[in-house]
């Protein structure tokens, strides 16, 4: 693995989930209380065995590029190991990124100081478990100029990514990306082979395709046009997904709407979630505030009617659930519930203040927002399109603006 150098791409605006990247770039998203969204693939890449790795930024870096200063400072440059986060230089040209490919091609020189023979591109913004050292080793055994982490997909959602077709050996001979009509395996015409935006390249290679790229009016894209341009003069393998998440179906997710993000959160409060938090084996890690226990009061207070208790929810450290009820509900740090609200099925991010005898169903609230004393929101659909954004599955979600992202 010491040949090996990793980019992830975490500079996306994240349009589709909005109001919640209003502040934000998507990988800075929270996600499952404590987390954010790309501490799923850094730790990928930590239980992988990987120790040269840059988190090329853009969009609205500034929370980002805090949480992986603060809490993935992990290694020791010393040795030659790191994670950082990389700004656009503009070395090139006065350009932003302009796609996908042109953000390592912008970055080239970070190749240059390295020298790796191979390069491996991660998106910094999916939620899935998986041991990249398994994925290197095929690409070894195979010979391969490149490879793509791909995965069936259920032929009627495949539009939305990329689809590859291949023989038995695993090479790829065709790859369209966003199909209109997508095209089925040869043995199950009711699922499609899907790419992860997982990819790994011979680096000299790769440098070669993206100067090529760089000098054409192309989308810059690795999905639109180096993939499809390298599989017929390159030998392009597919690799199978192996899931490290180790339930009776493979979980990766493209959490790249509100809808998405808030059913992929809710899987996280279920008896046996589909994505497991708390396997000791393949650990998640993330920046660790320092915040007291979580603490639940008012218990006895028989005589007021109070009764602080969260049910079938994930409570981070710093909560106060004070005489009121919680359930169904993922709960980030130093999350304040006053007497007699009642909160349920709702995703709550950091520092939220929910005052007394408010009634919130079915929504998401944004870092330190205060509801005020009873406030209802997520009962009435009419009346809260009136004052928030309202999805297609009629989740609420209740952002500030200016809010510390």
């Amino acid at each position: 693995m010491r040949d090996l150098y990793t980019m992830i791409l975490a500079g996306g605006r994240g349009e589709r989930l909005l109001p919640l990247t209003q502040h934000r770039t998507k990988p800075a998203v929270p996600f499952g209380g404590k987390y954010r969204i790309i501490d799923i693939t850094l730790s990928n890449c930590l239980n992988s065995g990987l120790r040269k790795i840059a988190v090329l930024i853009q969009y609205k870096s500034h929370s980002l590029d805090r949480h992986i200063r603060t809490g993935w400072s992990v290694f020791n440059p010393e040795l030659g190991e790191f994670i950082m986060s990389i700004p656009p230089q503009q070395r090139i040209s006065a350009e932003w990124y302009r796609g996908t490919a042109d953000a390592v091609f912008q970055n080239l020189f970070l190749i240059d100081q390295e020298r790796p023979r191979h390069l491996l591109v991660l998106a910094g913004d999916h939620v899935y478990k998986m041991n990249y050292a398994d994925m290197y080793r095929f690409f070894l055994e195979t010979q391969a100029d490149a490879v793509v982490g791909a995965i069936e997909w259920p032929i009627e959602e495949a539009r939305n990514f990329g689809v590859l077709g291949v023989d038995d050996t695993m090479r790829v001979h065709r790859f369209e990306e966003k199909p209109r009509n997508p095209f089925p395996l040869s043995d199950d015409p009711t699922r499609a082979f899907i790419s992860m935006g997982i990819y790994l390249f011979r680096t000299d290679l790769l440098c070669e395709e993206l100067r090529k790229d760089a000098a054409q009016e192309t989308a810059h894209d690795f999905g639109k046009n180096i993939i499809p341009g390298m599989i017929h003069n390159r030998r392009v393998f597919a690799y199978n997904f192996q899931d490290e998440n180790r339930k009776q179906v493979k979980y990766w997710r493209d959490i790249g709407t509100l809808d998405a993000y808030f059913e992929a959160n809710m899987d996280l409060i279920s008896v046996d979630p589909l994505f497991n938090l708390y396997d000791q084996d393949w650990p998640i890690r993330t920046y660790q505030g320092q915040n007291p226990p979580a603490k639940f009061v008012f218990a006895d207070d028989f005589e007021g009617g109070r009764k602080g208790m969260a049910l079938d929810s994930i409570v981070s450290g710093g909560c106060i659930i004070s005489g009121s009820l919680v359930q169904n509900c993922v709960l980030s740090p130093n999350v304040r519930i006053e007497s007699h609200a009642d909160v349920r099925d709702s995703v709550i991010m950091e520092n939220v203040k929910i005052g007394e005898q408010s009634r919130i169903r079915r929504s998401i609230i944004d870092k330190g927002v205060v509801i005020l004393p009873e406030t209802i929101i997520g009962h009435n659909p009419e009346h809260d399109r009136q004052r928030f954004p309202v999805t297609e599955e009629g989740v609420v979600v209740v952002t500030q603006p200016q809010q510390r992202a």
